[in-house]
């Protein structure tokens, strides 16, 4: 395969992208709104909520990932190994979506149940589609400047999905609801998976694999996890995975808690005066008269917008210093930004959108490097042991979101439960405002810190990336 037959379409780029943008459709609603709608529409306890995001969202990281990544890695057919997996699980993946965030008229044990059986078979059908579909990343194309093009399309394709969920999604629930949370939610998320599948099957029409193993590649299962176990770089961005979405989870689903419960509300209302005037002016007024869904939407627009900055230089400065390099600094400067919302009190609300979008600038150099970093691990691997593996070592990406998302989220709620806020109440206890703010800044600041001295550890520099990419090339040109 020449370097020429390795540059991709736009048109390919895009289409690649639209995957992620239907995935995070769903995604960036369970960060979002899981822990919500569990504990304050569909009515779990806090406690109950922890153990099914935490016990469900454990079995899918160490038995689903693991499991989709061995047989996508073995899949065979016209369409390639990857690609198949996009085609096949679309439909499901939107179906189990919309039943997850319905609320059936079940006694409190069978919701609990019902909770359980449908976010198994969201987190399931999700592996099933989305580590193949990040696997496919790693052999569209061998050029490694090219997959630094191609993450960066993909996660400005994420931060649409993420604009729409976290801007949009919450005054859509309350106005498509007409006040009723539990059917506002449910309509919504049926219309996002109906666009997600035709998403999804866009970009298994425009995408192709390009790279594929000679058949003198082809190991066993116990040959791939002998490779993984000496995989340093694959242990290291396994771990800093499930911390970055710990995170995520953590101060992601905290945010609707922050504004409906922590930030003053006339205060916000006052501060927003100006910025709803303007946007009812040129009739954009989305957010009607409610300042929490306009301060919740407005704070995550200002977020996202610089996230997407962010992203756009992505690929200028790890061409220049290299990807670790550029991710550690990236997610240093990004998690000062989330420690100092503890310094805030309920009227502050010009520091706390201003931090808001630094974090998002920062954070966003970052996101494209984390996925980019995961196809360098495959090279790494194949470059060591003359195997290629792309699935099974993507899968400690999927296996980390796992991870990281259901520590994250069962963290989230069962903080709230020990500083005893109550989902029924009104009015919280000034205890459970504590722990929002700590949700918020403190908590989730503690595992973006050890992320960033675990890249210490992590070998593959700018210097190594070229050597890797070189001798591959050379190989799969014999």
């Amino acid at each position: 395969m020449n370097q020429d037959s390795e540059k991709l379409s736009i048109r390919e780029k895009i289409g690649y992208s639209l995957g992620d943008l239907a995935a995070n459709l769903v995604f960036q609603t369970l960060i979002t709104y899981l822990a919500y709608f569990y504990t304050d529409i569909y009515g779990l306890s806090t406690s109950d909520t922890s153990l099914v995001l935490l016990s469900v969202g454990l079995i899918a990281a160490f038995v689903f990932n693991p499991l989709v990544g061995a047989m996508a890695d073995r899949t065979q057919s016209k369409w390639g190994k990857f690609r198949p997996w996009i085609l096949y699980t679309s439909i499901p993946l939107g179906v189990v979506a919309i039943l997850t965030f319905t609320t059936p008229d079940f006694s409190y044990n069978g919701k609990l149940a019902y909770a359980v059986v449908t976010y198994t078979l969201l987190l399931l059908l999700y592996a099933m589609n989305n580590l193949p579909y990040s696997a496919l990343s790693g052999v569209i194309t061998g050029d490694m400047a090219e997959r630094n093009s191609m993450s960066s399309y993909r996660f400005v394709a994420v931060m649409l999905a993420q604009f729409f969920v976290q801007v949009f999604m919450y005054s859509l629930i309350l106005k498509i609801g007409d006040g009723d949370k539990a059917a506002g939610i449910e309509a919504v998320m049926t219309y996002l998976a109906l666009l997600g599948v035709l998403l999804l099957l866009i970009t298994f029409f425009t995408t192709r694999e390009r790279v594929v193993p000679k058949p003198e590649q082809q190991s066993s299962l116990k040959e791939d996890l002998k490779d993984l176990r000496g995989n340093r770089p694959w242990v290291i961005m396994l771990l800093l995975t499930t911390l970055t979405f710990i995170t995520l989870a953590m101060k992601g689903g905290a945010y609707l808690y922050y504004f409906e419960n922590y930030v003053n509300q006339e205060a916000l209302r006052l501060f927003l005066n100006p910025v709803i005037g303007s946007l009812s002016n040129y009739g954009l007024n989305f957010f009607g008269e409610d300042p929490v869904s306009a301060g919740f939407g407005l704070f995550n627009a200002g977020g996202i917008v610089f996230m997407i900055v962010g992203i756009t230089l992505s690929k200028r400065l790890a061409d220049r210093y290299g990807k670790r390099d550029v991710l550690g600094v990236g997610l240093f400067v990004s998690t000062l930004f989330i420690l100092i919302f503890y310094f805030f009190d309920a009227e502050s609300l010009g520091m706390i959108f201003t931090c808001q979008m630094l974090h998002g600038f920062f954070y966003g150099i970052t996101i494209p490097l984390l996925w980019a970093m995961i196809a360098d691990v495959a090279d790494f691997s194949e470059w060591k042991n003359n195997r290629r593996a792309t699935a099974i070592i993507f899968s400690a990406m999927m296996l980390g979101l796992k991870g990281g998302l259901s520590i994250g989220g069962a963290l989230l709620t069962l903080v709230l439960g020990l500083y005893h806020y109550a989902p029924e109440n009104l009015s919280q206890p000034e205890s459970a405002l504590m722990g929002v703010k700590m949700l918020v800044s403190v908590y989730p600041s503690i595992p973006f810190f050890v992320g960033v001295g675990l890249l210490f550890w992590y070998e593959i520099d700018k210097k190594m990336e070229i050597q890797i990419e070189t001798d591959l090339k050379e190989r799969r040109e014999r």
